[in-house]
């Protein structure tokens, strides 16, 4: 796992649990499942079994499941939930009703936006490219929502499937090949730890990209819009505090976050001979240079 991962994921969960006044090793003991044998990271079945937790936080949906595959009962929180219902991780967003709880960084009418905000990058598009990930229960909505946001402007759409690393090339090159004007990069897992890979060969191919996380953009991407997955990991410390206080996470409801973040990557946009509108700069959170 690349270390920015390690640091936007345990970093932020841990400043999470400073706000609400934990400390680690004073009043809360955190054990990663890297830290329990010297040799191998043990699965989250073995985890559990031999921790037996008080609660169980996991970085992202694939996680979710492992967890609640190895425990009804120890609560589980997780600040990057996908399609939960149909999973079964929870009864509903409202009230979970088991032992999952945490927040859903997907936000309904995001790919629309993300759409428009490729049409406002290069406003002459009329090909979108999309990089998928449908193995992430993150993928398969996800593209449903935008092949509709397409639709709605005229757009056409050509898919590349990346459901490992290892496809990632090519799923790239395929649409370099399909020469579509603008591509758009899913929000999984996957995708986000290989965003230093998938910059790179997007500014090759000359390929101008949209993601919905700023760790795209700082790794290169050009532009994103989407939800601050530092945010949401940091609020995992608030569920964790109610939960060490004697609510159920089946009480507690899934959160959305209400802030989405702009991010542009100046660097990337000179070298791709992209020129950014004044108006999408004025209204960017962050812009690196």
């Amino acid at each position: 796992m690349p270390q920015f991962i390690i640091d936007l994921a345990f970093g932020n969960f841990v400043k999470g649990l400073s706000e609400f006044g934990y400390e680690q090793g004073r009043n809360i003991d955190i054990i990663r499942r890297t830290d329990i044998f010297r040799d191998r990271v043990p699965s989250i079945e073995e985890m559990v079994a031999l921790l037996k937790p008080d609660i169980i936080a996991v970085p992202a949906t694939l996680e979710a499941v492992a967890a609640r595959k190895a425990t009804s009962t120890i609560p589980i929180v997780c600040p990057a939930l996908a399609d939960a219902v149909h999973l079964g991780l929870i009864a509903s967003e409202a009230r979970p009703g088991g032992n999952v709880t945490g927040i859903e960084p997907y936000i309904a009418g995001l790919p629309t936006k993300q759409i428009e905000l490729a049409r406002e990058i290069v406003p002459k598009a009329r090909r979108v490219g999309l990089l998928t990930n449908m193995n992430d229960p993150k993928g398969p909505p996800q593209v449903g929502d935008l092949r509709a946001a397409c639709g709605a402007l005229s757009l056409s759409v050509v898919e590349a499937d990346a459901s490992t690393a290892q496809d990632i090339p090519n799923a790239l090159a395929a649409l370099a090949n399909e020469k579509v004007d603008v591509a758009v990069v899913l929000q999984t897992s996957l995708l986000l730890n290989m965003s230093e890979q998938i910059g790179a060969i997007a500014l090759e191919k000359r390929l101008p990209t949209v993601f919905g996380y700023r760790e795209h953009v700082v790794h290169g991407g050009l532009v994103s819009y989407g939800v601050d997955l530092r945010w949401c990991y940091r609020r995992a410390g608030y569920f964790v505090d109610k939960i060490l206080r004697g609510a159920h996470p089946g009480d507690l409801p899934i959160e959305f976050p209400s802030k989405l973040w702009l991010a542009v990557n100046l660097k990337t946009a000179k070298a791709l001979d992209v020129a950014v509108p004044p108006g999408l700069l004025a209204r960017t959170d962050e812009v690196i240079e």
